[in-house]
């Protein structure tokens, strides 16, 4: 017999008020074989219940919810060490997205991010990699950069201009919000060696995280849209 054991399994609790939301969610991870969906709740007050008896690896969370919000619940989550929430809705206001990260988020996608990144993404944040989709991660980066700045840019560039050509690469996937794995799948590199590159960016960068690198990135003026 072959595949994943079930003490192996990524351990993933739902969240959201809508009921065939939460199906469809189910359907989507339960055909991963590495990820076990093993409880789901409709609002924040049950998530907090259902979290603290499975002790799940991943919580996928709504955020606009009766009773108690997802962002809100999002920040009582801090209290039980393991679960790693990834905000999932159909808004992507720019004050959702900082909420959410700021509440101890490790993830923002929004309800129409296809299957496999869906997939992707509870993996990423399973093994501790923060993820944004694409479009939230320009966003975001939008509303703390100021490309009009010439002294801004100057800075961002000579810092970008300390990184190798591979770690160039490597940061301009992370600034386009790829994952780990997609940077490796794309620059035909092992998910190692994508995290050796990562850590010598940061180093090089001056940046916390992978947020901080995509804005020093933007802010050099080698990402547009």
């Amino acid at each position: 017999m072959t595949g994943e054991s079930v003490s192996d399994r990524t351990r993933v609790v739902l969240v959201d008020d809508d009921a065939l939301v939460r199906s469809g969610l189910s359907l989507i991870l339960g055909g991963a074989p590495d990820l076990e969906v093993v409880a789901t709740a409709s609002d924040g007050v049950e998530a907090l219940d259902v979290v603290a008896r499975e002790r799940p690896d991943v919580v996928l969370m709504d955020i606009r919810m009766p009773r108690l919000d997802g962002i809100e619940a999002t920040r009582r989550l801090r209290a039980l060490p393991g679960a790693r929430v990834i905000v999932l809705t159909t808004f992507d206001a720019d004050d959702m997205i900082v909420e959410a990260l700021r509440a101890g988020a490790a993830g923002f996608l929004l309800k129409d991010t296809p299957p496999d990144r869906l997939v992707a993404a509870v993996r990423a944040a399973a093994s501790g990699e923060p993820t944004l989709s694409p479009r939230v991660a320009e966003q975001l980066i939008a509303r703390v950069t100021d490309r009009s700045a010439p002294d801004g840019r100057r800075a961002a560039a000579a810092r970008v201009a300390t990184l190798t050509e591979r770690e160039r690469d490597v940061a301009l996937a992370v600034a386009r919000g790829l994952s780990n794995a997609e940077i490796a799948a794309e620059l035909y590199m092992s998910v190692p060696t994508v995290k050796t590159h990562m850590s010598r960016i940061l180093t090089k960068l001056d940046a916390a995280n992978r947020v901080q690198a995509a804005i020093v990135v933007h802010d050099a003026g080698l990402v547009t849209g």
